[in-house]
C-alpha cells in the first residue's frame, strides 16, 4: 500500500497536469479570433488566481504576475494586448517548455555577449520578458540615460525576452530579430542580447 504522502504528491501532480491542460484549452479559446479584449484578460486573471495555489509551473506564476501588471492601471492598451496574445498563442501551441528558458543557441545572439552601456545608447525590446512588461524594460533603460524605440540602423542593442521559442522566426516578434540580424550582418553596430544578459548589467 502506498504511503499517504506519496499518494498526495501523486494526486497533486495529476491536478497540476489537468490544470495545465485546462489553461492550454483556455488560452486556445482566447486567441482563436486573433484578438483579446479587457474582459478576456480579466477572466484569465480570475482563473489564474483560483488555480495558482495548485500549480508549481513557473510559467503559470509568471503569466499571473504579468496579467496583474497589465490590469494594474485598469486599462489594457494595444501593446499589452499584442504581447499577451503572443504569449498565449505560444503557450497554447506548446511552443516552449513550461517555465523553461530556450537554449540560446537557436537565437542569433552575439557571441561573446557584449558589455552593455546605457548612457545615450539605443535599445529595442522584443518578446515576452520575465523582468516585466516591455514598458517596464524600457523605463529601466531610460532611467539609466538610454533611449528606447523600434529597430533602426542607429539601434545599439536588441534585447530578446527570456520566453523566446524555437519557432521564433514565425512568431510575431521574429521580424525584429531578423531585421536586427540583417543590420548586424551589414555592418551596423546593433548587438543582439538575451534578457538574462541585459538584466546582469542593470
Amino acid at each position: 500500500m502506498k504511503d499517504p504522502e506519496e499518494l498526495l504528491v501523486f494526486g497533486n501532480d495529476r491536478i497540476t497536469s489537468r490544470q495545465i491542460d485546462e489553461l492550454i484549452g483556455l488560452a486556445r479559446g482566447l486567441v482563436a479570433d486573433s484578438h483579446i479584449n479587457q474582459q478576456e484578460v480579466e477572466f484569465l486573471q480570475k482563473w489564474l488566481a483560483a488555480n495558482l495555489h495548485i500549480s508549481g509551473q513557473p510559467i503559470v506564476h509568471t503569466l499571473y504576475r504579468r496579467v496583474n501588471e497589465i490590469l494594474a492601471d485598469g486599462i489594457v492598451d494595444d501593446d499589452e494586448k499584442a504581447e499577451l496574445l503572443d504569449t498565449l498563442n505560444r503557450f497554447s501551441n506548446r511552443d516552449f517548455e513550461l517555465g523553461e528558458v530556450l537554449k540560446s543557441t537557436t537565437l542569433p545572439l552575439c557571441n561573446p555577449a557584449p558589455e552593455i552601456e546605457f548612457e545615450e545608447h539605443r535599445f529595442c525590446f522584443t518578446g515576452t520578458f520575465n523582468f516585466g512588461q516591455r514598458k517596464d524594460c524600457e523605463r529601466a533603460v531610460e532611467n539609466r540615460g538610454g533611449v528606447t524605440g523600434s529597430i533602426t540602423q542607429k539601434t545599439d542593442y536588441l534585447v530578446i525576452g527570456i520566453y523566446a521559442t524555437d519557432s521564433w522566426k514565425h512568431s510575431s516578434f521574429g521580424n525584429k530579430i531578423l531585421k536586427a540580424a540583417e543590420l548586424r550582418d551589414a555592418g551596423y553596430p546593433v548587438r543582439i542580447v538575451s534578457e538574462e544578459h541585459w538584466v546582469k548589467h542593470l
